[in-house]
C-alpha cells in the first residue's frame, strides 16, 4: 500500500546570524533604569493599590541587565580571540606550506 505521507527533502540549517548583543542588551537595560526612575515618585500610591513592588522589579531588571552586559562583553571578546587564534594559525599552515614548497616570500 503507498504511503500518503509526503516526503520532502531537508534543507541545511542556515548559519547563527550575529547581532549586537551588547547594544540590544544595554538597549533594555537603559529602558529598565528609566522605568525604575519613572515609578519611584509613585511607589507609595502603587503600593497602595498593591503594586509597590513594581519599582524593585524594574530595580532587579536593571541589575540583571548589567550582568547582560557584562556577559556578552567577554562574549564578544572571546569571539574575536577565537578568530583571531584561528587566523594566525591560517596564516602560520600558509607560511609552512610555501616553506614547504620551496617559494620563500620576497
Amino acid at each position: 500500500m503507498p504511503s500518503l505521507v509526503k516526503k520532502t527533502a531537508k534543507l541545511p540549517s542556515a548559519p547563527p546570524m550575529e547581532a549586537n548583543d551588547v547594544a540590544i542588551v544595554t538597549g533594555g537595560t537603559v529602558l529598565w533604569l528609566i522605568g525604575f526612575l519613572v515609578l519611584i515618585p509613585f511607589h507609595s500610591s502603587l503600593a497602595a493599590h498593591g503594586r509597590g513592588n513594581w519599582p524593585w522589579i524594574c530595580l532587579a531588571g536593571f541589575g540583571l541587565g548589567l550582568i547582560g552586559i557584562w556577559y556578552c562583553r567577554g562574549r564578544r571578546r572571546a569571539i574575536q580571540a577565537a578568530a583571531d587564534r584561528a587566523a594566525a594559525i591560517q596564516e602560520a599552515e600558509e607560511r609552512r606550506a610555501q616553506q614547504a614548497s620551496g617559494d620563500t616570500p620576497a
